[in-house]
């Protein structure tokens, strides 16, 4: 958002509305691959990249009509926030540790600044569409404890 790059470029996926030729898997073995899959500690885009490259599945929601989050949340396995947020978090925690032994360094500094304004935004979003509780607040002394599962 504050950088002087002009993004990232990639290709886009096909439009698809029905399941590829090749795909021979049904949605209740599927589902029991993503639900393994989460139990051995990959993210929902670990687990799509798994599937995409390991056993030829394209997108998980054309075979059982859910997102792969969604195929968890139905299990009841559902992490505390999003995906996206815990990264940020995370990031957020790489800058603060090297900012502990490198105290000068003003560029990251600058970058741990935007990062956690970028966490601040997103709670306010997540707050006002109610994937996170109300009285939610992102505290950079906790955050470790927040990433745990």
């Amino acid at each position: 958002m504050y950088s002087r790059r002009k993004g990232k470029s990639g290709s886009t996926r096909p439009n698809r509305t029905e399941i590829p030729s090749w795909v021979e898997i049904d949605a209740e073995e599927l589902e029991g691959h993503i639900i393994r899959l989460w139990k051995a500690d990959n993210s929902s885009s670990e687990i799509g990249m798994i599937l995409r490259d390991q056993y030829g599945i394209p997108d998980a929601k054309l075979v059982t009509n859910k997102k792969i989050m969604h195929t968890i949340r139905d299990h009841g396995l559902a992490p505390n926030f999003p995906e996206g947020m815990r990264n940020l978090i995370v990031k957020a925690l790489g800058l603060r540790t090297h900012l502990g032994e490198n105290k000068r360094d003003v560029h990251n500094k600058r970058a741990l600044q935007l990062t956690e304004s970028k966490i601040r935004r997103l709670v306010k979003y997540y707050r006002k569409t109610g994937v996170l509780p109300a009285d939610w607040v992102y505290k950079p002394d906790t955050a470790k404890i927040l990433i745990t599962r």
